[in-house]
């Protein structure tokens, strides 16, 4: 039997996805995490081709939009201790563009992903990136509905 792809695995959970769900593209040494609500899958391409295929497919969804956040210490890792670092941020920020990104610690990201997986679904997509706090952190904002619907709907209670 041949195994599932992980572009198909991506394509079967984004209709079941919604907002508070997450999507995660990460390097190759980021560990499989015990939560329930975290699935794991390799995808076996490079970290710039997987980012790539998950924003067009979540650029393509109507009930979702993606809100990023990244490792603050991306911007801090030495192009002597990890070749090809500079190369990456300037690659991730033409691929962001246009897009709300947050730079936050890595701790802080692990935590919320933690504290999601107790009640949401999160997916994560291994690649083959081997360049240190490179993951791209994908929450899953509402496509239809945002904050200042949210907040005037609120202020009527």
């Amino acid at each position: 039997m041949k195994p599932v792809s992980w572009e198909k695995i991506l394509d079967e959970r984004l209709p079941l996805y919604g907002h508070r769900n997450w999507i995660v593209v990460t390097d190759a040494a980021y560990p499989s995490q015990s939560s329930m609500g975290i699935e794991t899958i390799v995808s076996g391409v490079s970290q710039q081709v997987a980012i790539k295929k998950v924003l067009a497919r979540l650029r393509a969804c109507r009930h979702v939009h993606p809100v990023i956040h990244v490792d603050q210490e991306l911007a801090l890792v030495d192009e002597k201790d990890a070749p090809g670092v500079e190369s990456y941020r300037n690659w991730l920020k033409g691929a962001l563009k246009g897009l709300s990104v947050t730079m936050t610690p890595h701790d802080e990201i692990i935590s919320s992903l933690d504290r999601a997986a107790h009640m949401f679904s999160v997916l994560i997509v291994k690649s083959t990136m081997t360049i240190p706090y490179t993951s791209v952190f994908i929450e899953l904002g509402c496509g239809y509905w945002d904050a200042a619907s949210e907040a005037r709907l609120r202020s009527k209670t």
